[in-house]
């Protein structure tokens, strides 16, 4: 059993998994968009079973592997995304690796809290990436 996040994006999801990829190393695992789809399979006109119009190279469904975990994305939005009452966290043991991950999503984004060490953590650090998608980055300290 497995629980993974789903993200849409307005548009720029083909972009987000090319930030995805060269920032934090991620896999794309499967990508259809919406003008692959098969048309005998959608129940509407404009191409999407939930009657909403996208272009034919938005991306209907991706799937992408981030430090051992399934995000799956898509275009699923239209108009202005606002991402609220989550975040994601990505952990490592690797303190340089989490400061390259902080800095590689920071880049075009904004750090909410710098990368620092924390009485928990030997380092993290809190930023919306460039498509306003809420990290944080951990490197936890081990219990002795």
């Amino acid at each position: 059993m497995s629980l993974s996040p789903y993200i849409s994006f307005s548009g720029n999801c083909a972009q987000a998994i090319a930030f995805y990829h060269q920032a934090l190393g991620a896999e794309l695992g499967y990508k259809i968009t919406f003008g692959e789809m098969p048309k005998d399979a959608q129940n509407s006109e404009e191409g999407c079973p939930s009657g909403m119009k996208f272009p034919p190279d938005a991306i209907a469904h991706s799937n992408v592997k981030i430090a051992g975990s399934d995000i799956m994305m898509s275009d699923g939005m239209q108009g202005a995304v606002q991402y609220g009452g989550f975040t994601l966290v990505l952990d490592t043991q690797d303190v340089n690796e989490g400061k390259r991950w902080f800095d590689a999503l920071a880049a075009g984004g904004r750090i909410e809290m710098p990368w620092q060490e924390t009485f928990w953590a030997h380092g993290f650090g809190k930023v919306s990436d460039k498509f306003g998608v809420p990290w944080m980055i951990n490197v936890v300290k081990q219990q002795h």
